[in-house]
């Protein structure tokens, strides 16, 4: 497993962690400041100060992407069957302008809540059917653009609003059934809050191999969770034996960022110097 301790080298900023305390310009300006090389930056965050303006910032301080967030919600009614197809093309578009190696799937639960506007169901096994047709549908577009994607299981506290694919091993039967001869177009994007508590996790992991691991998330799992989505913890906080599962995607190759992503009220409310002084000090002792 490699060495943290002495550089933060492998860090990236998922941009959602500092989202409310500026703009994607002013998070890359703090990301050079704080010798931060990677971030993977929210679509909405890169559609409110213009895609253009966002490259020119990845540029002007030398900026990767370790990933680009997010694609997908592929569940809707027939009405809103087209929108999602576009929005998703779209998304393509802007993760190659952006540079980014791979694009990171939220897949989506019933379709009221994926789509909103969508007429209401509670048919999850529906859902996932048409998870496998959207993300098929996505991968011809991405193919021609050379854009991989990656599928992010949820913790299954989300499966209805945001995602019905709540397992690693979930997500993998995706990969299979679509990408059987793993052309590295098709992978999975590994968040610890969501796959923490999975009893198949390292398996899965095993199962998956270097070429289907594409990104990797780390936060933490506070006890108690006051809110299921905006109450993460900042590593070292919770109870994510985070070290044991990167040691477990490093032992199968992975060799990319650890992307710190924290939905948090408590760290939304701090300075973004404070919080990226506390993900550098992290990721060096914690991850």
């Amino acid at each position: 497993m490699r060495d943290f301790s002495n550089d933060h080298r492998w860090l990236s900023l998922n941009t959602a962690t500092v989202r409310k305390q500026g703009d994607f310009v002013v998070i890359a300006e703090a990301c050079a400041r704080h010798k931060i090389r990677g971030v993977s930056p929210w679509r909405d965050q890169v559609a409110h100060v213009g895609l253009d303006k966002a490259v020119k910032a990845l540029r002007d301080h030398d900026l990767e992407l370790s990933g680009y967030c997010r694609g997908g919600m592929f569940v809707s009614d027939e009405a809103h069957r087209q929108q999602q197809r576009d929005d998703n093309k779209r998304c393509v578009d802007e993760a190659v302008a952006l540079g980014s190696p791979c694009i990171v799937l939220v897949v989506g639960g019933l379709p009221q809540y994926s789509r909103p506007g969508s007429a209401p169901s509670k048919n999850i096994i529906n859902a996932r059917a048409q998870v496998d047709d959207g993300i098929a549908e996505m991968m011809e577009y991405a193919r021609q653009a050379k854009m991989p994607l990656a599928i992010e299981p949820l913790h299954p506290a989300y499966a209805a609003d945001r995602a019905c694919v709540n397992t690693t091993e979930q997500a993998l039967d995706i990969c299979d059934r679509l990408d059987p001869n793993r052309t590295g177009m098709l992978g999975v994007a590994l968040d610890v809050y969501h796959i923490w508590w999975d009893p198949e996790l390292h398996a899965q992991i095993a199962r998956a191999g270097q070429d289907r691991l594409l990104a990797f998330h780390v936060c933490d799992w506070l006890v108690p969770t006051k809110d299921i989505l905006n109450d993460r913890g900042m590593m070292g906080d919770g109870v994510i034996d985070i070290k044991s599962a990167r040691a477990a995607v490093e032992a199968q190759g992975f060799a990319g960022y650890s992307e710190i992503e924290i939905f948090s009220e408590n760290w939304w409310s701090k300075s973004m110097d404070e919080v990226l002084t506390t993900c550098i000090e992290r990721h060096k002792t914690v991850v």
